[in-house]
């Protein structure tokens, strides 16, 4: 067979074998999200649209720091999410193991603004994101589109702005889309910008060696062994002393700075599933917390958590992580001031 020849049915075969690959990818994450978010959350649609009322109970708060509360936290905060984790782990691994590289590149992974839009879909709370954040730096994505869908994922979930537009007043929906874009594309432009958040050394990409399902099997591995294990035990540490970490009280409104600095610095630490934030903002709000509180919960409780920093701080980068994160409090305080400026009277 002439070398020509031999050559343009390799470049053939290596096509048909990224188009099959492609299209796993394409089925282990619309499946993924289908039991895990799409399903589960159209019915919770359906069923708010009938009663316009939340009924589900918040994770925080509410007894006393401890071993017990930690462990009762990490079992009510794992039922709540382990479908969607599942999910996540499956596929971060697929995405790592069998999405060409340069699919990549040339789509979700071009900037802020795709990494966003790539996100709107997965509607991950922000620690299911870290095994799919893992693998696009692992990939070799860029900083900027990485950020924006690690924050775009619960910041602008679409599921939770349906939630928040069904049981709450407009001003809280418009507040989340308005100030919650802001943030997660204004922090995808500063981590592609600014020459320190770049890590030390760039994660490698993975190599082509060892065959796709070998590849994917040691992805899998790694998020289960390292990753989930990591995650269980700093949402255990976080339930322990939420009761400390979040203080605020429905029962007990603090003065208005106060509370606006709790919302502020520990509405970023501590870690709720996704629409957690939902029923902490309807019962400050019932008992009687200004709006310029209620709009910094809004973007802060989904947006980031300790245990999620964590997770990603590897991957990203720790300098990047922190950019983010100081990324959320003034993301909360355009909500806040949005809000109550929305807000009438």
């Amino acid at each position: 067979m002439p070398r020509a020849v031999h050559e343009q049915a390799e470049a053939g075969e290596r096509r048909r074998t990224a188009l099959v690959a492609t299209a796993l990818v394409a089925v282990i994450a619309v499946t993924g999200l289908l039991i895990a978010k799409w399903l589960p959350y159209g019915q919770r649609i359906a069923t708010l649209s009938g009663t316009r009322s939340w009924t589900s109970a918040s994770l925080l708060g509410g007894a006393r720091p401890g071993l017990a509360t930690g462990w009762r936290f990490l079992l009510a905060y794992g039922q709540a999410v382990w479908v969607a984790l599942v999910a996540a782990v499956l596929i971060g691994a697929a995405v790592e193991a069998l999405l060409p590289r340069k699919l990549l590149l040339r789509g979700p992974a071009r900037g802020p603004v795709s990494g966003a839009l790539f996100a709107l879909p997965g509607m991950m709370c922000t620690c299911c994101t870290a095994p799919v954040v893992s693998a696009m730096r692992r990939r070799g994505a860029g900083l900027g589109a990485t950020v924006s869908y690690w924050l775009g994922n619960p910041v602008l979930n679409p599921a939770v702005l349906a939630f928040l537009a069904l049981i709450g007043p407009w001003q809280w929906t418009l507040t989340r889309i308005v100030a919650g874009a802001a943030l997660v594309l204004g922090a995808g432009t500063l981590a592609d910008r600014l020459p320190w958040t770049a890590p030390a050394r760039m994660p490698a990409p993975a190599v082509a060696g060892g065959g796709r399902a070998r590849r994917f099997a040691r992805a899998l591995a790694r998020f289960a062994v390292i990753l989930v294990p990591e995650y269980a035990l700093v949402v255990f540490v976080v339930g322990a002393f939420g009761p400390w970490l979040f203080p605020l009280d429905a029962g007990r409104p603090d003065t208005a700075a106060v509370a606006l600095l709790i919302a502020l610095v520990l509405g970023v630490l501590v870690v709720v599933p996704t629409g957690g934030e939902i029923p902490v903002v309807l019962g400050l709000a019932a008992a009687g917390f200004p709006p310029l509180v209620l709009g910094a919960l809004l973007i802060t409780l989904p947006a980031l958590s300790l245990p999620s920093m964590l997770m990603v701080g590897r991957a990203l980068g720790w300098r990047t992580t922190a950019l983010a994160a100081a990324c959320v409090v003034p993301g909360g305080v355009a909500g806040g001031v949005l809000l109550a400026a929305l807000t009438p009277g």
